[in-house]
């Protein structure tokens, strides 16, 4: 049964801490999941978040430091010692550790490792902080099950099981030389079959995926997803085995891009949350909303060029929100279904044959949504020429905002921009403003104005 949050839940946990009644908080979070306990930190006050944060043993409270919201976490960790810090950052794997440290500022940083018992530990973590966060380098974790190709099947084995120690999970096991290149991996069923005197070189297998250190995390996600793998090692520059990275830190990876690119496509220009600040939250919806406003100006401009048609035709007005709308909702289909196939690499073919096949879809729709606008309006009206005038424009309409939405996130992913942009306001207020231009333009000539 999944996890749930109750009142009555929160209720004792308060109560505990109120009490003082460690025994009984202890007793509570003892079989529950760390995830659950974070889940349950971001829930009740930052005061009772931090008491059982210094209540619970490190290793717990390590795996929860990493799950809990980040403002949370950062709140926490500011109300920590660098010792308290540095008890916690020994139970983590590197790659978390290496998060949490380059959360913290650099003072605060220089404190927290002269704590760090472990030496190789440290060092480890620091060699992780070179690395840019959105890299596979910023991704990977030290930790690895790694044997020589010279070495015998026995060696093998009793190398394996020392170093499975200080890993917490074991996805694979790689293969290297003596001077540490990655050479391939290793079946397990293969090393149980083997002779004991085998050497290794014998029995591994020399294909395997594997990404360099500055290989973007986009392009490592896409690799994993791709070949469906659990982990993938990290050479550098070299071709040496420096890390792995693990499926749990793509799926973080997967979800962070998956966000900013529905909030790009909301019109947000930078992260922020339901609970940030007003000030925040202005900042980053303020540039979109403004576009929006440019482009209705520019919209009642194109309007006051028409004005004569209007007058003469009021019709026209009617249903010039019916063109806008359905402009800017062609618009954001087609680039969101193109934005999409970018994220997943599943757009192949050059740009003209998309907006080929886009015009040939626009258009279809386009004729069977007009000729059911042509009869409306006729009946309506029972005016042929504008009856055709708005039909023919919806058509033409449809077509230009199918290939805008189409052209502009090609266009914006070769030239190393985010395609996510296209797929909110910039598309919308774009395709209000041509379909106007169409809508009027078409009317004047086939009205005759």
């Amino acid at each position: 049964m999944a996890f749930k949050i109750t009142k009555e839940l929160l209720e004792n946990v308060t109560l505990y801490i109120e009490n003082g009644n460690n025994n009984a908080l202890s007793g509570l979070f003892t079989e529950m999941h760390h995830a659950d306990i974070a889940e349950i930190l971001d829930e009740i006050t930052f005061d009772e978040a931090v008491y059982i944060i210094k209540l619970l043993d490190s290793e717990t409270t390590s795996e929860v430091l990493m799950d809990v919201d980040d403002d949370v976490r950062e709140k926490i960790l500011k109300n920590l010692s660098a010792k308290e810090i540095a008890e916690e950052i020994d139970e983590l794997d590197t790659d978390d550790a290496a998060d949490i440290i380059a959360e913290l500022s650099e003072e605060r940083q220089e404190a927290v490792m002269s704590e760090i018992e472990d030496e190789e530990h440290a060092k480890d973590i620091v060699d992780l902080l070179r690395y840019d966060e959105d890299s596979a380098g910023g991704l990977m974790a030290k930790e690895l099950v790694k044997v020589n190709e010279n070495w015998t099947v026995l060696k093998c084995v009793k190398e394996m099981r020392a170093q499975a120690e200080e890993v917490t999970r074991v996805h694979s096991i790689y293969v290297v030389d003596d001077s540490g290149k990655l050479k391939g991996r290793l079946s397990l069923k293969d090393l149980l079959i083997a002779s004991t005197r085998t050497p290794i070189s014998e029995v591994y297998i020399p294909k395997v995926d594997f990404v360099k250190v500055n290989d973007e995390a986009e392009d490592v996600a896409n690799i994993m997803r791709k070949y469906d793998l659990e982990a993938i090692p990290v050479v550098d520059e070299l071709g040496i085995l420096v890390g792995r990275i693990t499926i749990d830190d793509i799926v973080d990876v997967i979800k962070e891009e998956a966000e900013k690119d529905y909030q790009l496509a909301a019109g947000l220009v930078e992260d922020v949350e339901a609970d940030d600040s007003i000030l925040q939250l202005t900042r980053a919806r303020l540039p979109w909303l403004f576009l929006g406003l440019l482009g209705g100006i520019g919209a009642a401009g194109i309007m006051q060029g028409f004005e004569n048609l209007i007058g003469t035709d009021p019709t026209l007005f009617y249903f010039t929100p019916l063109i806008a709308a359905m402009a800017g909702n062609v618009g954001v289909q087609s680039s969101a279904i193109i934005v999409q196939g970018l994220a997943n690499d599943d757009v192949t073919g050059s740009i003209n044959t998309r907006l080929v096949k886009e015009m040939l879809l626009a258009a279809l729709n386009g004729i069977i949504l007009a000729l059911f606008l042509f009869l409306t309006v006729f009946l309506w009206k029972d005016d042929f020429n504008t009856a055709l005038a708005i039909s023919v424009s919806l058509v033409l309409v449809i077509i230009v905002a199918g290939l805008i939405g189409t052209f502009i996130p090609l266009f914006l992913d070769k030239r190393g921009i985010d395609p996510a942009i296209a797929t909110g306001p910039f598309i919308t207020t774009s395709n209000d403003i041509f379909g106007i231009l169409i809508y009027f333009w078409i009317a004047k000539l086939i009205i005759g104005m």
